[in-house]
């Protein structure tokens, strides 16, 4: 399996993996991502640069998102100070699931991140998601907060605001990085 930037080509794929993803997770009672996603939002971080797709042959088996920049109200002043990259919207389809794609991401992206220099590998889940906490402490991540409504750094609602972090390093996935080298992090 490789690994590569999307591109606009792939914008329906992407919103068909989050309508696919919000479908199962209502089955297993989450409302998470029951919202539709905005197609020009995702757009925007396909153009930024920050979207990869894991792609098997002609099939597309997952996608995460990996940024500098993170979610307003969630890290306090010194928390950003530090180097970091922010972990979104990892979604691997119902037909890959099962085989540790989603944790073979994650070290994917920790060792991105460790390329560009983060000290950090952060991400949000949905507050009410306990499951899906579980999988990332079981994952190496260190429950931070969960900043909720009222209470968010910087004001606003928070639906998504169980906050974890797990240190940066070189990692061996086994994927093919088909990805153009990071960009070293500057605070």
């Amino acid at each position: 399996m490789r690994i590569t930037s999307a591109t606009p080509a792939d914008l329906d794929r992407l919103l068909s993996f989050r309508r696919e993803a919000a479908s199962w997770l209502s089955t297993l009672g989450s409302d998470q991502w029951s919202r539709p996603y905005p197609a020009d939002r995702l757009l925007a971080t396909i153009n930024a640069g920050t979207v990869f797709m894991l792609r098997d042959g002609e099939h597309t088996a997952a996608t995460i998102t990996l940024t500098a920049e993170a979610e307003d109200g969630l890290w306090s002043e010194a928390e950003l100070g530090e180097p970091s990259m922010f972990v979104n919207k990892l979604t691997v389809t119902r037909d890959y699931a099962g085989r540790n794609l989603g944790g073979r991401l994650l070290d994917w992206a920790g060792d991105r991140a460790y390329r560009a220099s983060a000290k950090w590998l952060r991400l949000d889940a949905w507050t009410t998601n306990t499951g899906l906490q579980q999988y990332y402490l079981d994952q190496g991540f260190e429950h931070v907060r969960t900043v909720l409504e009222g209470n968010a750094v910087n004001g606003g609602p928070r639906v998504s605001g169980w906050l974890a972090q797990r240190p940066t390093r070189p990692a061996e996935h086994g994927f093919t990085d088909e990805t153009p080298s990071p960009e070293a992090l500057t605070i």
